[in-house]
């Protein structure tokens, strides 16, 4: 970086984002530097508004920039799905499909690494299950998501409410060769009559 220190602090930010190694940083920064004026003031505005107006809906947890989310306000509550963090939100919103309202945990239980069930948001997914039917669950199909899945499962059932969980296998446009035997076991599991 020619020991430009303002340029080497501006890498240095930008490495902190997930995914951005030195090189990517370095590309980032350099794309900054040949901006005009008024678009790196617009940049830089526009993460200080994001990090000042966007919060945690205090129902669902997702994020929202209003005192309670859109979809807290305007969907039909009878259904939850639940998700890990809310960029899983955004991922299920894009199919367009889902009508109810979602439940964010902010994490899964994982031991491992000192998260226990106080740690995320179980306590307030029971305090909303009141008129439920059903609740999805849609964490990661990994160890620590299905982990979580079925501990909630188990404190949801005895409620009368439905519990179920999204399916999982084989993804569109994938070689089957080429997928592991967890997600064959699975995709065979969760196998849908034609």
């Amino acid at each position: 970086m020619y020991d430009i220190e303002a340029l080497a602090r501006l890498v240095a930010q930008f490495t902190k984002l997930p995914g951005v190694g030195q090189k990517t940083a370095q590309r980032y920064a350099y794309k900054i530097i040949n901006m005009s004026e008024e678009e790196v003031e617009a940049f830089a505005e526009a993460i200080v508004e994001s990090k000042q107006k966007v919060h945690y809906c205090p129902i669902c947890g997702g994020y929202t920039d209003k005192d309670v989310c859109d979809i807290c306000s305007t969907r039909d509550k009878k259904v939850i799905c639940v998700v890990k963090e809310p960029k899983d939100v955004a991922a299920f919103e894009k199919v367009k499909d889902f009508r109810g309202v979602y439940h964010v945990l902010h994490g899964t239980i994982n031991p491992l690494l000192g998260v226990g069930v106080d740690d995320i948001r179980i306590k307030e997914l029971l305090q909303r299950l009141d008129g439920v039917e059903e609740v999805i669950m849609a964490t990661n199909p990994d160890v620590d998501g299905e982990a979580t899945a079925v501990y909630i499962a188990r404190l949801i059932k005895p409620m009368g409410i439905k519990v179920s969980r999204i399916a999982s296998g084989i993804s569109m446009g994938s070689d089957i060769e080429y997928a592991d035997e967890v997600t064959l076991s699975r995709a065979l599991q969760d196998r849908k009559q034609l």
